[in-house]
């Protein structure tokens, strides 16, 4: 890591710590997360690991950008003010654009606003201050976009029309997905918490609704987990009937070797971060002044990514998640190499 800077504002009670994993491609983009937290020592490790997945997510989805993320200790519900959070954005000055914040877990648009007032080195902003407004409907485009490579690759065409498509979760990302594959002539099976959306899903795009607990399981082409990470575990895996494993949720191995037995078994995974950075292009076109056509451009480029991740896999005999490390990696040294 470049630089772990610890924030501490005894008059707004800001305790913060913000992570620069790598700059090597550009400054780090990641999110400000909001979290109570019991130990200091429980902090360092999340924003760590956070920050080095950005740097990860960056690289593989060709953005000029680097890797960081920023934790606050606090309640969301309780702890937020403005000047706590205009605190922490005179830290983010410090920095001089080497971190540049972004919504995250715990915080809103509007704790945005109340960082920017203090640095222009952020993102994420309302569309009503020129920003880009709701990643969700981007970050499903690149979900498309990843399992029509997938598709690709497994079945001899990237079009989705009559696969079966299993959908885990209907938040924001996973209701924009239905209605995307729906558009395709996908055929829709689906599961969330809350019936309500469920029965929405089911009316709009002719979706069969399963129990949450049936969904992993069920017969189809494309399971989609768009909830809950590390859903591919060892007692789901004996479980999986499906060809092809792409959705939007993070961290969707439990465990590494989890992405190995997914190769043995002949399911090709689609790597979280790599299909699920949408978002991350869509807010990051803001640092150009955003441009909704553009961003969607690049967000289409998720299609390329995979297909560069599944050559990989193939060349070095390895499962798609190393394959996508390696594509990250590859593309730092490069650039670190001509400087």
């Amino acid at each position: 890591y470049e630089q772990l800077v610890f924030c501490h504002d005894k008059a707004t009670g800001l305790r913060a710590i913000i992570a620069i994993h790598d700059t090597t491609l550009g400054p780090a983009l990641g999110g400000c997360r909001m979290w109570p937290y019991g130990t200091e020592d429980e902090a360092v490790t999340d924003v760590l690991r956070l920050a080095r997945g950005m740097t990860y997510k960056a690289a593989a989805s060709g953005l000029n950008l680097g890797g960081g993320k920023s934790v606050i200790f606090g309640d969301p519900d309780r702890d937020k003010t403005e000047a706590l959070f205009r605190s922490f954005g005179r830290y983010v000055e410090t920095l001089g654009g080497r971190y540049v914040a972004a919504e995250d877990v715990g915080t809103s648009t509007e704790d945005i606003s109340h960082i920017q007032v203090e640095t222009p080195h952020v993102v994420g902003v309302d569309v009503t201050r020129g920003g880009s407004g709701d990643p969700s409907p981007l970050t499903a485009l690149g979900v498309v976009q990843g399992m029509r490579a997938c598709a690709e690759e497994v079945f001899g065409s990237a079009s989705l029309r009559d696969r079966t498509v299993a959908i885990q979760g209907l938040g924001h990302v996973g209701y924009h997905l239905c209605r995307l594959l729906h558009a395709d002539g996908a055929n829709l099976v689906v599961t969330d918490l809350h019936p309500d959306v469920v029965h929405r899903a089911t009316r709009e795009f002719g979706a069969k609704p399963v129990e949450p607990g049936e969904l992993l399981s069920i017969p189809c082409d494309v399971l989609a987990p768009c909830a809950l990470g590390a859903v591919v575990n060892d007692e789901m895996l004996p479980q999986f009937r499906c060809s092809i494993i792409a959705g939007s949720a993070n961290n969707v191995l439990a465990e590494p070797r989890h992405g190995e037995a997914l190769a043995e078994r002949g399911i090709l995974y689609a790597p979280d971060y790599v299909i699920n950075a949408g978002g991350l292009i869509n807010v990051a076109d803001e640092l150009e002044g955003y441009n909704s056509e553009r961003a969607r451009k690049r967000v289409m480029r998720i299609y390329d990514s995979v297909k560069r991740i599944i050559d990989i896999a193939k060349r070095d005999e390895v499962p798609t998640h190393i394959a996508a490390d390696t594509l990250a990696l590859e593309r730092i040294a490069a650039i670190s190499s001509m400087e």
